[in-house]
């Protein structure tokens, strides 16, 4: 089975930064999708970002692009999400997600496309 789990979220103050990580197992397709999505009280869930399974292409919605980074890290395993220059609107819990299919455009903005989810870590910026 596919797990992925989800941490190093905190508090933070606006302006700082934060770094966030996705531990995977299980996921042996050459071909996915690794997601990371939010939620703030009160709000549906909306895509952050998303990466290939091999690191080459990243897609960012237009509210973090130049603040936030996805990258897979030095193991296979782990996909990082670094937070800079955190807004208090960016306060929410963070997911990340997998899906066992490769970037489609079109569908990686949609919460449906991941099969497999890990427990959210919470962000929490301050002013």
């Amino acid at each position: 089975d596919v797990q992925l789990q989800a941490s190093g979220g905190g508090l933070v103050q606006a302006g700082g930064s934060l770094r966030l990580s996705c531990a995977i197992s299980g996921l042996t397709k050459p071909d996915h999708t690794i997601g990371w999505f939010r939620q703030a009280p009160g709000k549906e869930r909306e895509m952050v970002g998303c990466i290939s399974s091999d690191g080459d292409y990243t897609s960012y919605r237009d509210s973090v692009k130049g603040r936030f980074t996805i990258s897979r890290g030095n193991a296979e395993n782990t996909v990082t999400l670094q937070l800079n220059s955190l807004k208090s609107e960016d306060t929410a819990v963070y997911y990340c997600a997998a899906s066992q299919s490769r970037m489609i455009q079109s569908s990686v903005g949609v919460a449906t496309f991941y099969e497999f989810w890990g427990q959210g870590t919470q962000v929490t910026v301050s002013s």
